[in-house]
């Protein structure tokens, strides 16, 4: 397989059309279709249909263009850090995070890799929770993602970067939004807003933890994937909810939060990575959040 022959299967596969794809690659129709014939043979398998009024991609044509895109990716990338000046640092950096969870502790590395790597390539993915975001570090999606913790993924390694005291949402017109603190148990009554139990949300637990401690079991009346969105859905008088006091600056109009009393319950968060998929770019990022980020004292 030679660097020409995935450039000419990217441009036909965009193109869908020979003749343009040709045109793109600044060559005749005919050596364009013999390197994808040539490409196609290399495999083992057709990467296009063809006929006289149309191109498309095959089952094999569509799981190859990601990969192509990669190669190519990859080769720009080498390309660029073989003729950097000394000290630059090259790479691509995935990183996943849930959002308005997030919100302090992202920032600080965000900012800090962008001022000490610039030429650092990162590619931010939000609204995950914490077993989508385990599932794609997993397969090589993410590089570096912040979850809630603890998790049982054996193949990853995980790090604390924050430990919090969780509260209640509540809606600013609730019988107890007045109080300056209230007991969970308080609460056994309220609907909740807590995230979807199928896609293994950290905080999820936690509130069903810390209300089964407190003698009740949370009665959910709707179920949502971005937290931000269930504070949204709180303000609405949907239900309430418990969230880590990190969001009591966010809050949205309509809503206010209030600390518990009593045994105060705990959201662990850090980060979470694969050892078996550890770039240059990674390497640097996790000695990055050593300093931004560190261990919390417990």
């Amino acid at each position: 397989m030679e660097l020409r022959q995935i450039e000419a299967f990217l441009a036909v596969a965009e193109e869908l059309h020979f003749g343009r794809a040709a045109h793109r690659l600044r060559m005749a129709q005919s050596p364009l279709s013999q390197t994808i014939k040539k490409l196609e043979k290399s495999l083992g398998t057709a990467l296009f249909e063809r006929n006289t009024r149309a191109v498309s991609l095959t089952t094999a044509g569509y799981a190859f263009l990601p990969h192509a895109r990669k190669i190519l990716e990859e080769f720009d990338l080498a390309r660029r850090a073989a003729t950097a000046d000394s000290g630059e640092v090259y790479g691509r950096l995935s990183i996943g995070f849930s959002g308005a969870l997030n919100h302090k502790t992202l920032p600080p590395l965000t900012r800090a890799l962008r001022n000490r790597y610039p030429r650092l390539e990162l590619t931010l993915t939000g609204g995950l929770l914490t077993q989508d975001a385990l599932d794609q570090l997993g397969n090589g999606s993410l590089d570096l993602s912040f979850i809630g913790l603890p998790v049982d993924a054996p193949s990853l390694a995980t790090r604390s970067i924050a430990v919090e005291p969780l509260g209640a949402v509540l809606p600013e017109d609730h019988p107890l939004a007045g109080r300056a603190s209230i007991s969970l148990a308080e609460l056994a009554v309220d609907g909740f807003i807590t995230m979807p139990a199928a896609q293994g949300s950290t905080l999820r637990e936690a509130i069903f933890s810390a209300c089964t401690a407190a003698g009740f079991r949370p009665r959910v009346v709707q179920e949502v994937s971005d937290p931000y969105t269930a504070l949204s859905l709180v303000a609405g008088g949907v239900g309430v909810s418990l969230m880590p006091d990190s969001v009591a600056g966010i809050m949205p109009g309509g809503t206010v939060f209030r600390p518990l009393s009593g045994a105060v319950p705990l959201l662990d968060s850090g980060i979470a990575w694969n050892p078996a998929l550890i770039s240059p770019a990674l390497k640097l990022a996790l000695e990055l959040a050593d300093t931004v980020l560190p261990t919390p004292a417990r």
